[in-house]
């Protein structure tokens, strides 16, 4: 599994070199697992900014400017709050390229609008609007982690794809 994850990662930073851009990332259930990822590449300094580490919500308040209202409207578990963390790590960063997620990995926390294993993303380049998507995954709390950060990397590549 985590081969799959150097795999993407390793890729990943070959298209923002070669584009000239940088990412930045804002977690929260993943815990700066795909920060952690990225960096496990050689020379990923040439590409990745930083990572922001947001987990609980004050944490997305004071460092990447979610606002209070899309909290208390959607929850922290949104594709509203992810978009907002997307666009709070580029504010916040010299990157131009973000992604963002917060989820319930488990195995507690759910509700029954918001199970165990929903999370949400944001994908986001500078000049261009936030993409975001709320998923389901199964499994348990480290199955649904890896699924995020998967996930994460693949739409990543999938954004850099569209328009170089």
């Amino acid at each position: 599994m985590t081969e799959r994850l150097d795999k993407l990662a390793d890729e990943l930073g070959q298209r923002l070199e070669t584009a000239g851009l940088m990412l930045v990332t804002a977690e929260s259930c993943t815990g700066g697992w795909v920060s952690k990822v990225v960096t496990d590449i050689p020379g990923s300094s040439a590409w990745f900014d930083r990572g922001f580490v947001a987990y609980g919500n004050p944490a997305k308040q004071e460092l990447l400017g979610v606002s209070t209202a899309a909290i208390a409207d959607h929850g922290a578990v949104s594709e509203e709050v992810a978009r907002e963390m997307a666009q709070g790590a580029l504010g916040h960063s010299r990157a131009s390229v973000a992604v963002a997620i917060t989820g319930i990995a488990g195995p507690a926390g759910g509700t029954e609008g918001k199970p165990v294993g929903t999370v949400c993303f944001a994908w986001v380049r500078t000049g261009r609007m936030p993409l975001s998507q709320r998923v389901q995954f199964a499994g348990n709390r480290e199955e649904v982690r890896h699924q995020s950060v998967r996930l994460a990397l693949e739409r990543l590549l999938e954004l850099l794809k569209d328009g170089d």
